[in-house]
């Protein structure tokens, strides 16, 4: 059993707790409040003038498949031959040996929503996994999240480079929409076999792994910079009755109103660096709070390793000085991405029966230059201390 007491907890479930003391077992959290009793045979963690928070949570990242400072050899996000490619699953790519998680837990970031990246217009499969372990399966919170599909300047650039199809953004949308044709029919053969044998379809992994996508399992996580991108991926999403995720969502700022009419969550980033490429030149840091005000739920992403993982904290903290309010900023790296993924009902916040994936802060990770991680724990479990703080 372990026990923080007296730090100054942000719950993000409700109002932060000074002094507040947090009881785990068994990997979860048990109580969360002020005044509570602490079991005589707890270690006790003294957080007194530390701030305890739940871990980050990144809803749209590439950690353990861009290895760091490998090259070829540790680049497995994207098989950019054929532009589609639903049976990919990021599970088979990630390897929980790479410096990035070492990084993302002395940064407090616990949760990782990872997966292929965008050179396809369907890449594969999402997931959304702890940070610390030897075994992706043992990491793994929800498998799949989400199915990556991929809009504009990527897709476009790859198969342009190949001298074959989509070297356009008509030609992205009429690969998808052709692909979700058939994964609907397929979905209807194989639902009337069950009553008429002589439909079941003869057996195809590509059409096989976009079922969770048609039964509305998953959603398609769009990666759209544009505003017509944007427009394109809700359009098709509503011509297949589907549900969708906008991904780094770049010129949302310019569209917000039907952005908050379509009531779809936009994961925004990321928005650090240079404008590398046409599409990214409308990024600003003022997005999210220009998306929250028009009533938008948002994320705030690295993309990693575009952004290093550790570093969604100064994201959030750039938004905040563009206009976002502290506490939207912090629920854009926490529980909203949780939702967003749907695993809320494990992380993003500090409540009863959570798992305990916690960071504690010498200073306000997002407003503070000079902040430390003191420590971080997932499941209960005390996977970071930092040797330059004492606690």
């Amino acid at each position: 059993m372990l026990v923080i007491k007296n730090g100054y907890i942000k719950t993000m479930n409700g109002e932060d707790i000074e002094n507040g003391v947090i009881i785990i077992e068994d990997g979860k959290i048990k109580a969360v409040g002020n005044n509570l009793k602490i079991p005589e045979d707890a270690e006790v963690i003294d957080a007194k003038g530390y701030l305890v928070a739940p871990g980050f949570v990144d809803a749209h990242c590439h950690i353990g498949m861009w290895e760091e400072g490998i090259g070829f050899e540790g680049e497995d996000g994207n098989e950019d031959v054929e532009p589609i490619t639903p049976q990919l699953r990021a599970i088979d790519a990630i390897n929980p040996m790479d410096q990035g998680f070492q990084d993302a837990i002395e940064g407090g970031v616990t949760t990782a929503v990872t997966g292929p990246g965008s050179a396809n217009v369907i890449g594969g499969t999402f997931l959304a996994m702890k940070t610390f372990g030897k075994r992706v399966d043992d990491m793994v919170i929800k498998d799949p999240v989400a199915m990556k599909i991929a809009f504009g300047e990527n897709p476009k650039r790859v198969y342009d480079e190949q001298h074959k199809s989509p070297v356009t953004r008509m030609g992205v949308a009429a690969l998808l929409r052709e692909t979700l044709f058939e994964a609907k029919q397929y979905k209807e053969d194989l639902e009337a076999s069950a009553e008429d044998p002589d439909r079941k379809p003869d057996f195809d992994i590509k059409l096989h792994a976009m079922l969770p996508v048609m039964n509305k399992q998953i959603p398609l996580k769009a990666h759209a910079h544009r505003a017509d991108d944007i427009f394109t991926a809700l359009r098709i999403a509503k011509e297949f009755d589907l549900d969708i995720t906008l991904d780094h969502c770049t010129e949302g700022h310019l569209i917000p109103e039907e952005l908050a009419a379509e009531g779809k969550a936009c994961l925004i980033g990321p928005t650090f660096g240079s404008r590398t490429k046409y599409e990214l030149k409308n990024k600003s840091f003022e997005t999210p709070k220009i998306l929250v005000d028009a009533g938008v739920k948002i994320a705030i992403i690295t993309d990693s390793n575009v952004i290093p993982i550790q570093h969604i904290n100064m994201c959030a903290g750039m938004a905040v000085k563009a206009g976002l309010s502290v506490e939207d900023a912090w629920k854009s790296i926490t529980i909203n991405p949780a939702e967003i993924a749907g695993i809320d009902d494990r992380v993003g916040s500090l409540a009863s029966g959570k798992d305990a994936d916690i960071a504690i802060f010498k200073g306000d990770p997002l407003l503070d230059i000079d902040y430390e991680t003191v420590m971080t724990i997932i499941d209960g479990e005390i996977v970071y201390r930092n040797p330059k703080v004492s606690i």
